[in-house]
C-alpha cells in the first residue's frame, strides 16, 4: 500500500481518551466522572411513550426524512414559546441522529473546502473532525479563565475573522467550561456576524441546564440573525435519554435545506419511535424543566464543594454537566498525567481538558469532572478525592505521549 489508509483530513484524530479512561475505571474499580451521561433514566412517562409508539407501530419503519411531523411541530412550539422564534415545521426543522449529526450535516452542507470556521476553544471534539471532513480550516478562539469563569475575548474574536471566514461555530452553554455567554457577548457576536456576512451554527444542547442567575439566549433571537443561524439542540441531555440520539436543527429554509441535503446521505433517518416520545417530552410542564435544573444545580454544588475540599481550584460552571478544575494546587503541571494516575491514586476517573484544545498547553493543568450522577456516587467520589491531600504529585510528565482527542456523543 503506497499511502496510509486513513484520509489525511482525519489523520490527527486517533484513539480517544474515553476508551482509555473507561478501561482504567473498570480495571481499578474507580468512580467514573469522565464521560457526560447520566446514571439514571429520564421520566417514566416518556419511556412509556416510546414503548407505546413501538407497540402501535409508529416509527418502526423508516420515518419521514425531515423527522416525524409530531416532533417537528413540538420543536417549533418549543422555540416559539420559550424564545419567540417562529419556524415552519415543514421547511425549517430537521430531525437528526443527535446534535452530533446535526453539526456534521451543517458543516458538510454549508462549508466549502478552504473556508475558515471559527470555534470557541476548548471545544467538543466533533467540531474539529467535522470541519476537517468538510475541507474547512478551523480557527480557534480561546475562552480563558478570569474572575472565576471562562471568558470570551471579543477583540480576539473580531481579529480572527478574515475574508475566508465562512461561519462561527458557537456553543453555549459551553462544554467543557460551563460558561454561559451573556446577552452582551451574544449581541457583539451577532453584530460581527451581520457586519461580516457570516453564518452561525450554534450548539445549544445544554439550553435547559443553566444555573444561578444565568440565562440561555439563542443567538438567533438577535437582529439579523434568524436568517443566518442554524440552531442545534437535542433531547439527550434535557431528558436523560442520551442513548436515543434524537436531535434537531432549526433555521431559515435555505439553511435547513443545505443541512438536510448533507444529512440525507449520513443516517438518512433514525430513532423513529423515540421521535414520538420526544415530541411528548418537549411538551412537559415547566415544573419538569425547573425541577431537573434544580436537581443538577444541587449536584453541581455537591461535587464542587467536594473538589474544593480535596484541594482543587474550581471554576464554578454556569451551565452544562461539567466542572473544570485546575490541578496546580497539588504541585501538578500536566493534567493528562494527573488523570492517568488518578484511578490508582484515589479511585476516580476524570478527563484532562487538554484534549479539547488545538494547543494542549492552553489547558495543560485543567481537569474536567461530570456531576450528572447519583448523589451517593458524587459523595463517594468526593470522599476518595480527599486522599489527594495526603499524596504527592504524579511522576513528571515529560515522557507522556501526545494526548488523544476526545470523543463524546451528543
Amino acid at each position: 500500500m503506497k499511502r496510509p489508509p486513513l484520509n489525511r483530513r482525519l489523520a490527527e484524530f486517533g484513539t480517544t481518551i474515553f476508551a482509555e479512561m473507561s478501561a482504567l475505571a473498570v480495571s481499578t474499580g474507580s468512580v467514573n466522572l469522565g464521560q457526560g451521561f447520566p446514571d439514571t433514566d429520564g421520566p417514566d412517562r416518556i419511556a412509556e411513550a416510546a414503548v407505546r409508539a413501538i407497540r402501535d407501530g409508529r416509527g418502526n419503519q423508516y420515518p419521514p426524512g425531515p423527522g416525524v411531523p409530531e416532533l417537528r411541530t413540538a420543536v417549533t412550539d418549543h422555540q416559539r414559546e420559550r424564545y419567540g422564534l417562529a419556524y415552519d415545521p415543514d421547511t425549517e426543522v430537521l430531525v437528526t441522529a443527535g446534535a452530533t449529526e446535526a453539526i456534521a450535516a451543517a458543516l458538510l452542507g454549508l462549508v466549502e473546502p478552504g473556508d475558515e470556521v471559527i470555534a470557541l476553544e476548548p471545544y467538543y471534539d466533533s467540531y474539529a473532525a467535522c470541519v476537517a471532513m468538510a475541507g474547512g480550516t478551523r480557527v480557534p478562539v480561546t475562552l480563558r479563565p478570569r474572575g472565576g469563569r471562562f471568558v470570551l475575548d471579543l477583540d480576539e474574536l473580531r481579529d480572527a475573522v478574515t475574508d475566508r471566514t465562512r461561519l462561527i461555530l458557537l456553543n453555549t452553554p459551553h462544554n467543557p467550561t460551563g460558561t454561559v455567554l451573556t446577552r452582551e457577548e451574544l449581541a457583539a457576536i451577532a453584530a460581527l456576524a451581520v457586519e461580516r456576512d457570516l453564518l452561525v451554527v450554534t450548539d445549544e444542547v445544554y439550553e435547559h441546564i443553566v444555573f444561578d442567575d444565568s440565562e440561555h439566549i439563542p443567538i438567533a433571537t438577535f437582529p439579523g440573525m434568524r436568517e443566518r443561524t442554524v440552531t442545534i439542540s437535542s433531547a439527550g441531555k434535557t431528558f436523560s435519554f442520551t442513548g436515543w440520539k434524537v436531535g434537531w436543527a432549526t433555521g431559515a429554509q435555505g439553511l435547513v435545506t443545505a443541512v438536510r441535503t448533507a444529512k440525507q446521505y449520513l443516517t438518512y433517518v433514525s430513532a423513529g419511535p423515540f421521535q414520538y416520545a420526544i415530541a411528548e417530552a418537549l411538551r412537559l410542564p415547566d415544573a419538569y424543566f425547573d425541577g431537573f435544573r434544580a436537581d443538577l444545580q444541587r449536584k453541581r454544588d455537591l461535587l464542587a464543594d467536594g473538589l474544593r475540599a480535596a484541594g482543587f481550584q474550581v471554576y464554578q460552571p454556569q451551565g452544562t454537566y461539567f466542572i473544570t478544575t485546575d490541578v496546580t494546587p497539588f504541585g501538578e503541571k500536566d493534567a493528562y498525567a494527573f488523570c492517568r494516575a488518578l484511578p490508582e491514586r484515589c479511585g476516580v476517573v476524570a478527563i484532562p481538558n487538554s484534549v479539547f484544545y488545538d494547543d494542549p498547553d492552553a489547558g495543560r493543568s485543567q481537569v474536567r469532572f461530570t456531576f450528572c450522577k447519583k448523589n451517593d456516587v458524587l459523595q463517594e467520589a468526593a470522599s476518595r478525592l480527599r486522599r489527594l491531600t495526603r499524596t504527592g504529585p504524579t511522576a513528571a510528565s515529560s515522557d507522556m505521549p501526545g494526548t488523544p482527542r476526545d470523543r463524546e456523543a451528543d
